[in-house]
């Protein structure tokens, strides 16, 4: 790469880092405010909130990328031609395939960073904040459960303790369970803690009573027991939060799923998916040709940059919104699955053809003084 090449180049990346910056921060805000319940609730430190948030960074960095190169190329470019620099670079010889190449350039690395967010750190992030999210809504004794306050674990389950000790055990529990509105019952024990099985999560109690009034005669039914378990299978169903979405599943888990029935159900999804995190990378190589066609091809014109950007950004929607249709189709129909590489790669042929011819033009028109010459 020479001097100009690296000079249009770096042109380039200021945008780049600008546009990827502005947009990843404004997605990002926004996905970030679902958790602020979360962590409000369970009196979760701010370290805790920019670690779980930081998590879905690389999600949307892959989403914005192709974005950002579409605009920086669109904004270099038009600043070039703005400023006659572009027209002193053909002066000069080069050809509009040269002018471009450092945009494609650029583009074929963003391409290849999306890959890696698309097929490792997108999915690693997002599975590991839903264990961390999973774990705090489990872990009761920790977050949920606060000396000498009433707190209502589930709806019609309230939970009072006198006293909680470093070590996550309780002390002086009083527990009055109204889930079946019809056989109310309350239990009273000395100590006892909260503990996460492959079942569920458990209240276990120590030396205390059960308490239960009928409804029928209203005679009271009291109990006592050395250990008494209390089952929390409602508030965190293992299997809802075991089962991993296609968006946390690495590629291969995509291609392969389990035999689960949840897995079976979802082949479609899975497979969508797989294929959007393959494709989806190209948009940004073939967005950087188009806005690079559009503003290079055609007659030098200083003022004349509206509608071509206009024209620039237009096609960019309609192939994006064609492409999100194909993604939402190859759920349910496998056989528009080719579509989605072909609204990608069908634009970006076309767009090199173009680049292409210019640049054989202008070797042209650089070899008929030669052959002048030597006639």
């Amino acid at each position: 790469m020479n001097s100009l090449s690296r000079y249009i180049f770096w042109q380039h990346v200021g945008p780049l880092v600008l546009f990827t910056g502005a947009l990843t921060g404004v997605i990002w805000l926004t996905q970030s405010l679902r958790m602020i319940d979360l962590i409000i609730n369970n009196g979760l430190s701010l370290g805790t909130f920019i670690y779980m948030s930081g998590l879905m960074i690389p999600s949307v960095v892959a989403l914005i990328l192709p974005i950002g190169v579409f605009c920086a190329a669109l904004f270099s470019v038009s600043r070039m031609n703005r400023d006659s620099e572009v027209m002193v670079m053909w002066a000069a010889g080069l050809s509009r395939w040269e002018v471009a190449r450092p945009v494609l350039l650029l583009a074929m690395l963003v391409t290849l960073i999306t890959y890696s967010l698309n097929l490792y750190f997108t999915p690693a992030g997002l599975r590991t904040l839903r264990n961390m999210v999973f774990e705090i809504r489990s872990d009761y004794a920790a977050l949920l459960l606060k000396e000498g306050e009433f707190t209502n674990l589930l709806h019609g389950l309230t939970v009072y303790v006198r006293e909680r000790q470093s070590d996550g055990q309780l002390l002086g529990i009083l527990v009055h369970d109204n889930r079946d509105p019809d056989r109310p019952v309350t239990l009273m024990a000395e100590q006892g803690g909260l503990i996460r099985t492959d079942a569920g999560p458990r209240f276990v109690m120590y030396n205390g009573n059960r308490q239960q009034v009928s409804k029928d005669d209203a005679t009271l039914t009291l109990l006592y027991f050395d250990r008494y378990t209390l089952d929390l299978e409602q508030y965190a169903n293992p299997e809802h939060h075991h089962w991993i979405k296609p968006k946390e599943r690495f590629i291969h888990e995509l291609f392969y799923p389990g035999d689960s029935a949840a897995d079976r159900q979802n082949l479609g999804r899975f497979r969508a998916e797989a294929h959007k995190r393959l494709s989806s990378p190209l948009y940004a190589l073939m967005l950087a040709a188009l806005a690079a066609v559009v503003l290079l091809s055609g007659e030098y014109n200083r003022r004349g940059q509206g509608w071509r950007i206009f024209a620039a950004i237009a096609a960019a929607v309609l192939i994006r919104v064609a492409g999100l249709g194909l993604e939402s189709l190859a759920i349910k129909k496998p056989d528009v699955i080719p579509g989605m590489y072909l609204v990608i790669i069908i634009p970006a042929a076309i767009s090199f053809y173009i680049l292409a011819r210019h640049r054989r033009q202008v070797r042209v028109v650089n070899t008929l003084p030669l052959k002048a010459k030597v006639s």
